[in-house]
């Protein structure tokens, strides 16, 4: 009996102290040493509500283009930027903003024009765009914690970008 009480006394101390904490920051940890516009990790706190985007793709860019065309829908630059409007117009919707990502996983079909590789740098173009880093004012420093691989296709052939994003806001 006496186990029982001090427990339950434990447990109700716990829970006042737990309840009157203040509420912690979702943390973004920086790459040691380095400018590059992502977060090594990104910490959430359990006081954070967590929002996951499904992929997007990119919006039709030359309507008089096959459906299924690189043409439709442009370069992996022009994708990229088309995918990430959507993101942020998605997030809007939500009441959040770009600056409530805290995970990218980004999807990159090789691009024929470039030998069949990903064209990292021209979604990274876009990508700065919306995630600066402190040697490039404009873009939010809020950054991601991201991964970008290359993918042997997407449901669309002429699509080369999809990207998924998770939110999370206090």
């Amino acid at each position: 009996m006496k186990k029982t009480i001090a427990s339950l006394l434990v447990c109700a101390a716990f829970g006042s102290a737990h309840a009157a904490a203040p509420k912690a920051d979702i943390v973004r940890h920086k790459i040691p040493n380095s400018d590059f516009p992502i977060a090594l990790a990104v910490t959430i706190p359990p006081t954070a509500t967590i929002h996951f985007i499904s992929g997007q793709v990119p919006a039709v860019v030359n309507k008089d283009a096959p459906a299924d065309s690189l043409e439709a829908f442009g370069d992996t630059k022009t994708q990229s930027e088309s995918v990430l409007k959507k993101i942020k117009e998605i997030l809007q919707g939500m009441k959040l903003e770009m600056s409530d990502v805290v995970k990218m996983q980004v999807f990159l079909v090789g691009d024929p024009a470039k030998g069949g590789k990903a064209d990292t740098k021209g979604f990274m173009e876009a990508y700065t765009q919306y995630f600066g880093s402190s040697a490039q004012p404009g873009p939010q420093l809020n950054l991601p914690a991201r991964a970008v691989v290359q993918v042997a296709g997407l449901s669309n052939p002429g699509w080369l970008v999809e990207i998924e994003v998770v939110a999370a806001k206090k």
